[in-house]
């Protein structure tokens, strides 16, 4: 189930790949941030999120690209059914989503998060 803080936050989930596509194409839309493969997130925006809920968008953006998820807690969130990647840096991100997780990140750092 999804936490409470994350339901509010999100809109919509849309399927964009024809069947047979070679990655799953799932974007997950905010509506203060906008959908995670197509909306550049500005730092303004993040800094209103808390860590719990950075971490969730950023591992989502892995999760939307087939990344298998080692820690018991986002294999519980996302599951790792059709997941293909074991390294964070083998997984394909377009250029959108490479800058969304590193605006993440940065957002992260400034907060002061935990490393997830």
């Amino acid at each position: 189930m999804m936490p409470a803080a994350r339901r509010l936050l999100f809109c919509a989930v849309i399927a964009g790949a024809p069947s047979g596509a070679p990655s799953p194409a799932h974007a997950a839309c905010y509506e203060i941030i906008g959908c995670t493969d197509g909306d550049r997130y500005r730092q303004a925006d993040l800094a209103r999120f808390s860590c719990q809920i950075l971490a969730e968008i950023r591992n989502g953006i892995f999760a939307e690209n087939g990344y298998c998820f080692r820690k018991l807690k986002w294999q519980r969130q996302f599951g790792n059914k059709g997941c293909r990647f074991t390294q964070v840096s083998a997984v394909p991100l377009s250029r959108i989503e490479r800058a969304n997780v590193g605006a993440i990140r940065r957002a992260e750092r400034l907060k002061g998060c935990a490393a997830d």
